[in-house]
């Protein structure tokens, strides 16, 4: 590699991301000087002029004509007789002003200037990509999958920046191959050893809500207010919305004609259910709301304690516990109410609690019809084999087993 290629392997700056023209030029100068003043002393004298349309750098020495033999300063002066040959009708006092070409500096100076040039833009491009994503914290930004590990997907923007999706922020139903399109918000940016570290999520409440931003025109114009959104990532979401304008339904905009506005929303979040529940300052009511779609019999309300005590019919329990609990943990963290649920106390006085069974049905199996609400035998025996299967996860050959002796107890 000559001086000449050494040279246009950086001239041309065109190429670097996030580093707009001007900085860019400020630094080819910068450089330039610090290599001029490395080799003469000082750079007081001396223009550095970047072209960025040409891709090129001239290099300007500018000298005082003295008398020939009156030089004492070497770099600030010329003699009469030299600079006669640069313009013949210079005259003593005038200043010169001599180009420099690059190969004058000598290969291993220019090699020193390319090294230090590319640390600074490096530096700069960290820098400025650093500041670029801090600024969108919580924004969402669509990205293609470039590769994928164990642990987190590299996903690249449109720059060509690299941003990281975790594992962890990740729905659990999420499956990418390189060179899909991803959408995520950005959820942090960290400098580790002097790098920018932006880190993606899709498991935010934060994501959830700018998806509805984006597909509810009322929420993006300050029509409708989300005030509050819980998760179970790729399970279940509840979002408290409330509208100050009477005339607008902030559920109804929310959802849209036929589901339409809120289709989009579950699909690109892997078909986690989502609820839409009215925000009011009511705590009965908002609890009743947030525990949807189960229908409430009676509440009472503990304010000291943030508790409430929740009676439904039998039939309503489960729901109201939801696949894996999940309907009642998040019921809870939206209101921020301890929910506790209980069946109405008319019950059937021939049914039978199921830890009476456990010298035949494993504890753990009992353990897991409670967790959705089911306590009792007929409990049980009220919902279809497929429909505890779905609800429970448990196997079809231990629920048929479990029915068979709840069935046996009413022969």
């Amino acid at each position: 590699m000559n001086t000449q290629e050494i040279v246009e392997s950086f001239s041309n700056f065109k190429e670097f991301k996030n580093i707009d023209r001007v900085t860019m030029m400020n630094i080819l100068e910068e450089v330039f000087k610090n290599m001029i003043a490395k080799k003469y002393g000082d750079d007081e004298n001396f223009d550095v002029i970047v072209n960025p349309d040409k891709g090129d750098i001239e290099i300007w020495r500018n000298r005082v004509v003295v008398e020939d033999g009156a030089v004492e300063d070497d770099n600030a002066e010329i003699e009469y007789s030299k600079a006669i040959q640069i313009e013949p009708d210079f005259e003593i006092g005038e200043e010169v002003a001599e180009e420099l070409k690059l190969d004058s500096f000598g290969r291993r100076n220019i090699l020193a200037m390319r090294q230090n040039l590319i640390s600074k833009i490096h530096e700069l491009e960290k820098d400025s990509l650093y500041k670029l994503y801090k600024d969108r914290v919580g924004e969402i930004v669509t990205g293609e999958v470039y590769q994928i590990w164990k642990r987190e997907i590299l996903v690249l923007d449109d720059e060509g920046n690299e941003l990281i999706l975790p594992k962890s922020e990740q729905i659990p139903s999420d499956f990418f191959k390189k060179g899909d399109a991803v959408r995520a918000v950005v959820l942090k940016v960290d400098m580790k050893n002097n790098n920018p570290i932006i880190v993606l999520s899709r498991t935010s409440p934060v994501f959830l809500e700018r998806l509805f931003e984006l597909e509810v025109p009322e929420i993006f114009d300050g029509l409708i207010t989300i005030k509050n959104i819980v998760r179970e990532p790729g399970e279940r979401a509840k979002v408290a919305v409330e509208s100050y304008d009477d005339r607008v339904d902030p559920v109804g905009a929310c959802v849209g004609m036929k589901g339409s506005r809120i289709h989009g929303i579950v699909r690109e979040l892997r078909n986690e259910n989502i609820d839409v529940i009215n925000y009011t300052t009511n705590p009965s009511l908002y609890i009743t709301r947030s525990l949807s779609p189960a229908k409430i019999s009676s509440i009472n309300i503990k304010e000291d304690e943030m508790r409430a005590d929740v009676f439904l019919n039998p039939d309503q329990v489960s729901l109201a516990i939801g696949k894996g609990g999940h309907n009642i943990k998040l019921a809870s963290k939206l209101t921020e109410y301890e929910i506790d649920v209980y069946r109405e106390s008319d019950e059937d006085l021939d049914d039978v609690n199921l830890d009476e069974f456990n010298d035949e049905i494993e504890g753990w199996i009992i353990d897991t019809f409670k967790s959705i609400g089911l306590d009792t035998a007929k409990s049980v025996l009220e919902l279809s084999k497929d429909d505890l299967v779905q609800r429970t996860d448990l196997e079809d050959e231990s629920i048929e087993n479990v029915l068979n002796i709840l069935k046996a107890e009413f022969e």
